[in-house]
C-alpha cells in the first residue's frame, strides 16, 4: 500500500512539515511495510518557505527587520544558490501571528518588513524572488513594503509618510523614482490563492480587515480609504489593477505589488505541486492523506486540501483529510474526491491546548486511521467466509 502525505500548516501550531512527518510516524507505528511518501505543501502562507526547501537543495536566511508593528525581530526566508532564488513569506516578517489579540491594528500595521527581506535577497543577487502572500497581519496595500524599497507616499504638504493602513487616506502623490532598480532585473513570483479583487464586499477591507482588527463600524471609512490610494496609484503609474485576480490579497498588497512591479500571480499551491512532482506520486498512491487546521465551506473555494482532492479524483485515488476542526456539508466534499473527514481532537480541550499539543494529535490520528483500515480488510465478506469455513 502506498500513502501520500501531503498536509497544509495547521497554523499556529504544526507546520506541513512537521504535519507531514507525524503523520508518518503514526502510520509506521501501526505498520511499517506501507510506503510513505511525504509531500508538505503550502498555499502562499504559512509553511511555504518550508515546503520549497523540502524539494530544492537550499538554506534558511535570518535577517532582523520590523515586525507588523515596528519591533525588531528576526525573520527568515528560503535562499536556493544554484539558482539564485529567493522564497519569501509575508508571514514571516508581517504576519498575523507575529501579534497578540491586542496588539492587532491595522492603522498602523506595515509590510515594512516584508520590504526589508526582499532587499535583503537583492544584496543576495537574487535573480528569481517568490513572494507569498498568505497570513498577514496588515491592510496597508503594500505601502511599508514599497517604501522600504524606496518609494517615497507624500502628503498634501509633500511630507513623507510612513507605509501602513493609516496612510492610505492621506497619500496625495508617490514618488516612484527612487524605488530600488534591481527589481527590474529579477523575476518576481506572487504565490497567493486569493483572488479576491482589491475593493468591494469581496475586497481587501471588508473579507479581510476584521481577522487583521478592523472593527465593523470602521469598515466603510477604511474602503474609502484604500478606494482613495488606489486612484493616486493609478495615476501615477497609469495602469488599473482594481478588479485584477489577487489585488485584495494581504490588504491589498496584491494590488501595489501588480501596479508598481513586473510581476506573475500564480496559485501558490500549484507551485509547490509543479516543484514536488506532487500529481505524479498521486497517480501511483493507493491514499491520499491532506490536512488543516480548520476545514469548512470556505475550503471549497481553492484551499490545499479541496487542490490535493481534485488531483487524486482524476486518478480515482481516495483522499482523507485531517483538520483541528469541521465545519460544512460532507456530501459537497464527497463531490470533491475527499472521502473522509477526521478531526484530530479525541477528546475535550481548550482551543490553545490543542494547538500546543497539534503532533501529538496527529501521529494519533493517523494511527487510528490504519487500525480502520486494516479492520476493514479483515471483516470483508470474503475473510470471514474464509473463517467460517475453516
Amino acid at each position: 500500500m502506498k500513502i501520500v502525505i501531503a498536509p497544509d500548516s495547521f497554523k499556529g501550531s504544526v507546520s506541513s512539515t512537521s504535519a507531514a512527518a507525524k503523520i508518518e510516524d503514526g502510520i509506521k507505528q501501526e505498520n511499517r511495510d506501507i510506503e510513505t511518501i511525504k509531500i508538505p505543501v503550502a498555499d502562499g502562507g504559512e509553511g511555504t518557505v518550508e515546503a520549497f526547501l523540502t524539494f530544492m537543495d537550499g538554506e534558511k536566511v535570518t535577517e532582523s527587520v520590523e515586525d507588523p508593528i515596528g519591533r525588531s525581530i528576526q525573520a527568515e526566508y528560503g535562499w536556493i544558490e544554484k539558482s539564485k532564488t529567493a522564497i519569501i513569506e509575508t508571514a514571516s516578517a508581517s504576519g498575523l501571528p507575529l501579534l497578540s489579540e491586542t496588539e492587532k491594528n491595522p492603522s498602523k500595521a506595515s509590510t515594512y518588513g516584508t520590504g526589508q527581506l526582499v532587499k535583503s535577497a537583492l544584496n543576495r543577487g537574487a535573480k528569481k524572488i517568490i513572494i507569498g502572500l498568505g497570513g498577514s497581519a496588515t491592510v496597508d496595500a503594500g505601502t511599508g513594503f514599497l517604501q522600504a524599497l524606496g518609494v517615497e507616499f507624500l502628503d498634501e504638504n509633500q511630507m513623507p509618510l510612513k507605509g501602513s493602513g493609516e496612510c492610505l487616506g492621506k497619500v496625495q502623490s508617490i514618488n516612484i523614482n527612487r524605488l530600488d532598480q534591481r527589481l527590474n532585473e529579477v523575476e518576481i513570483t506572487i504565490a497567493s490563492d486569493v483572488t479576491n479583487p482589491l475593493l468591494g464586499k469581496n475586497g481587501a477591507v471588508y473579507v479581510f480587515g476584521p481577522q487583521k482588527g478592523i472593527q465593523s463600524k470602521n469598515l466603510e471609512e477604511f474602503e474609502s480609504k484604500m478606494k482613495h490610494f488606489a486612484s493616486i496609484v493609478n495615476k501615477t503609474v497609469s495602469k488599473n489593477e482594481i478588479d485584477s485576480p489577487g489585488s485584495g490579497a494581504a490588504g491589498g498588497f496584491g494590488f501595489s505589488l501588480l501596479s508598481f512591479l513586473q510581476v506573475k500571480m500564480r496559485s501558490g499551491f500549484e507551485l509547490i505541486a509543479e516543484t514536488s512532482n506532487l500529481e505524479t506520486h498521486i497517480k501511483t498512491a493507493d491514499l491520499v492523506i491532506t490536512g488543516e487546521g480548520k476545514f469548512d465551506t470556505q475550503s471549497l473555494n481553492g484551499k490545499v486540501p479541496i487542490g490535493i482532492a481534485r488531483i487524486a479524483q482524476k486518478y480515482n485515488v481516495p483522499v482523507v483529510v485531517f483538520t483541528g476542526q469541521f465545519e460544512g456539508d460532507l456530501a459537497a466534499l464527497t463531490r470533491e474526491g475527499i472521502y473522509l473527514v477526521v478531526p484530530i481532537v479525541d477528546r475535550v480541550m481548550t482551543l490553545p491546548v490543542a494547538m500546543k499539543t497539534g503532533e501529538e494529535l496527529l501521529e494519533k490520528t493517523a494511527r487510528r486511521l490504519i487500525r480502520t483500515i486494516d479492520l476493514g480488510r479483515y471483516t470483508t465478506k470474503e475473510t470471514i467466509l474464509k473463517k467460517v469455513l475453516k
